[in-house]
């Protein structure tokens, strides 16, 4: 009788005991807030500019994203991993001065000195913003067009990113990707496991197409209707 109640007793801790599962703790692949952590290796950042000026420039890179996303006057736009600026500097004369570019990136010495730049220009209409490596921190339900150049493989935090990015857009925004078509951890991207990873908070690929001049490919996602919840998030597998 002894050993049934001590049984009995043990039983009943065990029942009444917090697990892991019931705790809510994250996965090993999730983040702190439930967003997959993605299947695939992060490019380190190296640099505040993908190239030089003068190639990006006989290339034409930024006119050919201006016409992909059909950027104008009077929009908002997000220049996300901004670095130097070099979008940055060409999108403000583009959007003009009823517009506004929001240049955002994560490395606060890179913004002081594109900062400074934008003032020497008299380039009132940029607007400097220092964010995280999961939240560039723009205002909510602002933006028409996004870009990510050249830095996307470098994003620690992508559907987290994603998903903050889109609580910024409004509805029928459009970002435009520029990456080249090869492994993240060579600074590239594949064009599929980057469709995938948008798709999987929500946005729709309109296009995916190469640039000329060997800058890369263009892939232009449309806004999510709606955001998923992080944990109904599912995670894309590399290869």
């Amino acid at each position: 009788m002894r050993f049934s109640l001590v049984f009995l007793a043990l039983g009943l801790l065990a029942a009444c005991s917090p697990t892991t599962e019931s705790q809510g703790a994250p996965q090993a692949s999730r983040t702190a807030r439930g967003f997959p952590l993605p299947d695939r290796p992060v490019a380190g950042i190296v640099a505040p500019e993908w190239s030089s000026g003068p190639d990006r420039d006989a290339a034409d890179e930024s006119g050919q994203l201006i016409r992909g996303l059909r950027i104008g006057p009077g929009m908002k736009v997000a220049d996300i991993g901004a670095g130097s600026g070099y979008h940055t500097l060409r999108l403000s004369p583009a959007v003009g001065p009823t517009g506004t570019v929001y240049a955002e990136d994560i490395v606060e010495a890179y913004i002081s000195g594109l900062r400074r730049e934008a003032e020497r220009r008299k380039l009132t209409n940029i607007r400097i913003v220092v964010g995280t490596a999961d939240d560039p921190k723009l205002p909510a339900k602002t933006i028409d067009r996004a870009v990510l150049v050249h830095m996307y493989h470098e994003v620690e935090n992508p559907y987290a990113l994603l998903w903050n990015l889109a609580g910024s857009l409004k509805p029928g925004a459009l970002v435009g990707v520029i990456d080249l078509d090869r492994g993240s951890g060579s600074h590239g991207m594949p064009p599929a496991l980057l469709k995938c990873e948008f798709e999987a908070v929500g946005y729709k690929q309109l296009s995916s197409e190469p640039m000329a001049g060997g800058v890369g490919y263009l892939a232009i996602f449309e806004a999510p209707k709606a955001r998923p919840r992080p944990q109904d998030i599912r995670g894309c597998k590399a290869g």
